[in-house]
């Protein structure tokens, strides 16, 4: 067996776990129950998950349910009590806690933010529209559901390795929520196209998009679009695209903390007619 295709097996398995995990992150996951739903030993299934996926099952579980919290508290589904105790803790304060080293703003002030997208701040807008030229990528197809997509940026740049990047991005049609969901870790490299068989070229066409630059972690990503596509677009004047919705990562120094870290939310968009 090629040891490409063998660690594609061993990453299926995990995702049935995760998909597990997805499925209600609040029950109380046994490790024997997860073991056996990847076919994993319980003695070893630990390490390899971690080596795998690249966090704790502890750590999974603790980030879908902030990433659960950044929708509810966006789509104003509760207060920050009732949100903190759905998502498991104890008091709203040890929620706000996590939640503020999770979004990197408290869950008041992440409210706040997401309320003001279509506003201008000093006449300058939080979207504006912009066209981007073709582009030709290389993308490691995502598996499984939207809550492991880092476990895929992270399996890209293993494969990369040390080569240098011009451009780092998420390619992302159809709704998380729905089974059409197709999404792309991708990549350029400053020194051409990289060969290997577990990527796919993909090549975009020129167009217009919709572009809000967001400025923090990226876990408010998610819980942004959805306020772009609920709050600005319908009265912006344009509709969807049939393109790719991208999300484009600007390089950050090792150690950056992640409230710093700057993503171009980029929503293909054309005229009403």
């Amino acid at each position: 067996m090629k040891p490409a295709h063998s660690e594609q097996l061993y990453r299926d398995r995990m995702a049935r776990v995760v998909a597990l995990l997805v499925a209600d992150p609040m029950a109380p996951h046994r490790l024997e129950d997860l073991a056996a739903a990847a076919a994993f030993s319980p003695f070893h299934f630990h390490r390899l998950y971690r080596g795998l996926m690249g966090e704790t099952v502890t750590q999974t579980l603790r980030r879908l349910r902030l990433a659960q919290a950044t929708l509810s508290l966006s789509q104003g589904r509760g207060s920050v009590t009732e949100i903190a105790l759905a998502c498991g803790y104890d008091s709203p304060q040890a929620f706000s806690r996590a939640f503020q080293r999770f979004a990197g703003h408290s869950p008041r002030a992440f409210q706040r933010r997401i309320a003001r997208l279509g506003d201008d701040q000093a006449g300058v807008p939080m979207v504006a529209l912009k066209e981007i030229g073709p582009l030709q990528l290389q993308g490691l197809r995502h598996h499984g559901p939207a809550a492991t997509i880092p476990h895929t940026h992270r399996h890209l740049r293993q494969l990369v390795g040390q080569r240098a990047v011009s451009r780092w991005l998420g390619l992302c049609q159809g709704d998380p929520e729905d089974g059409d969901f197709r999404y792309f870790a991708a990549t350029r490299l400053a020194d051409g196209p990289l060969e290997d068989a577990r990527l796919q070229s993909i090549a975009l066409p020129a167009g217009l998009y919709a572009s809000h630059t967001l400025l923090g972690p990226y876990s408010q990503i998610n819980a942004t679009i959805e306020a772009l596509y609920a709050s600005w677009l319908p009265g912006s004047g344009f509709e969807p695209d049939h393109r790719p919705l991208l999300e484009f990562y600007h390089p950050h120094a090792p150690g950056t903390p992640s409230s710093a870290r700057r993503t171009d939310l980029l929503v293909p968009v054309r005229p009403l007619p």
